[in-house]
């Protein structure tokens, strides 16, 4: 888990990491140049699990930094999770799941939360190939909803230090190219929520995937309750979310039944509306086909003889 300018979160970050079902894992928190309050954030959990590393700022989003704890994990699986994202408690047991068939990597699904508590569900699934083939070309994926085997590559320490963004994207692509003989397991039920970074200044976080949910939101009345959530004043996004994820009795499960059911109500209505309406067009008889001024022309001087021969019949 890296961290740079999140100290007012990171400690919910770290908090459903340690609350997973599954519990054997070292969480391995890399402190990038991290602002002050931030390793005490971190501290304050009493947990053997917890390593934090106390790092200077490496260049861009410390990728490097990263690959300095990756030398010193232990495991033999390695996910991510973002400082400012929530894992549901079964995030580690579903991908645990997901690799059982020999997988290299999974994959689940994440829900994106606006700054205001609008949840949407991106759903990407690889094994379509136009999907692949979108996710090759770039990102569709959060990075906290992964998780690959540390003998996929042969070294520990394979985030790229030479990029200015999306190293998770390109390591994803490393790790597949790397086992192509082995696919990638797509867990299709959400388990991490993404919440959109301060850095953007966004409502949907420069996401056009999200700010077209949004607007739906906006003006969909059967939006489902679960998926919009009202952010109090002086509160973040994790911080409201990680109090219903607390308290609330099986608040996990209603949050991914909303998110079933809003696909499903946008399957129905692009059914409804768009494909329906395009198959009676396409059912209607053919239309008189418009004849273009040549045409028309044309006509006009084929009737002439005929016009001739009447006016000379009377």
């Amino acid at each position: 888990m890296p961290t740079h300018c999140r100290p007012d979160v990171v400690g919910l970050a770290v908090e459903s990491v340690l609350n997973q079902t599954f519990g054997d894992f070292e969480l391995l928190v890399v402190g990038d140049g991290a602002l002050p309050g931030t390793a005490q954030a971190v501290q304050r959990f009493d947990d053997p699990r917890i390593r934090y590393f106390d790092l200077p700022k490496a260049p861009h989003f410390g990728y490097a930094n990263r690959n300095v704890a990756l030398r010193q994990s232990r495991g033999e699986l390695i996910g991510f999770a973002a400082d400012d994202d929530l894992l549901f408690p079964d995030h580690f047991e579903t991908l645990l799941r997901g690799l059982e068939d020999g997988a290299a990597i999974a994959y689940s699904q994440a829900l994106w939360v606006s700054t205001d508590g609008i949840v949407a569900p991106f759903l990407t699934n690889l094994e379509f190939p136009d999907e692949f083939e979108a996710f090759r070309r770039g990102n569709t994926i959060a990075a906290s909803c992964f998780l690959y085997r540390a003998d996929a590559l042969p070294a520990r320490d394979a985030w790229p230090e030479d990029v200015p963004s999306a190293a998770d994207w390109r390591l994803w692509h490393r790790i597949l190219d790397a086992n192509p003989q082995s696919p990638i397991a797509y867990c299709r039920t959400p388990t991490v929520l993404h919440f959109s970074a301060r850095r953007k200044a966004s409502r949907h976080s420069g996401m056009p995937q999200l700010a077209a949910f949004i607007s739906i939101a906006d003006s969909a009345a059967w939006w489902p309750k679960a998926l919009r959530v009202p952010i109090g004043p002086d509160r973040t996004e994790q911080e409201t979310f990680a109090d219903l994820m607390r308290s609330t009795p099986r608040w996990c499960s209603h949050i991914r039944q909303a998110s079933a059911d809003l696909a499903a109500r946008l399957a129905w209505d692009e059914i409804q509306h768009n494909r329906t309406a395009t198959a009676a067009k396409d059912a209607r008889p053919a239309a008189r086909p418009v004849k273009s001024p040549v045409q028309r022309i044309a006509a006009e001087i084929r009737r002439i003889p005929r016009n001739i021969g009447r006016i000379l019949k009377g």
